[in-house]
């Protein structure tokens, strides 16, 4: 995700599936010194995710999750802007076929996020 709320990079993983892995993947091809802040929710909440994002020489914001001990330093005023990710979701959501997953197929599927990232994307 952009910070004008688009799609940039797409991974479909199944419902079952964890999250933060995937974010590991997707932090790798982002290229240093192109992202400014790294924002995310506590299911993202890794030393592994955090220095990753430092290497790409992106400041952190990650709430940290309950069960850590040593509770690590965010800026909420900046996790606030966190909405945005969940806007661009809603957004797509609206297309029926994005909201139901009608596709069986994930290449299929994949096609039908892009085109609804495509009609709701903001210019």
């Amino acid at each position: 995700m952009s910070g004008c709320g688009q799609l940039l990079h797409l991974i479909l993983t199944a419902g079952q599936r964890e999250d933060a892995p995937q974010a590991k993947v997707l932090l790798n091809q982002i290229i240093p010194g192109t992202v400014g802040h790294v924002v995310a929710d506590a299911a993202y909440d890794s030393d592994a995710i955090r220095e990753q994002s430092r290497q790409l020489k992106a400041r952190v914001c990650i709430r940290p999750n309950p069960t850590r001990k040593r509770k690590k330093h965010y800026d909420k005023q900046r996790y606030k802007h966190r909405n945005v990710i969940e806007r661009f979701f809603c957004r797509i959501k609206r297309c029926r076929r994005v909201a139901t997953r009608y596709e069986k197929k994930a290449c299929n599927f994949a096609g039908f996020v892009w085109l609804a990232a495509l009609m709701t994307s903001t210019f």
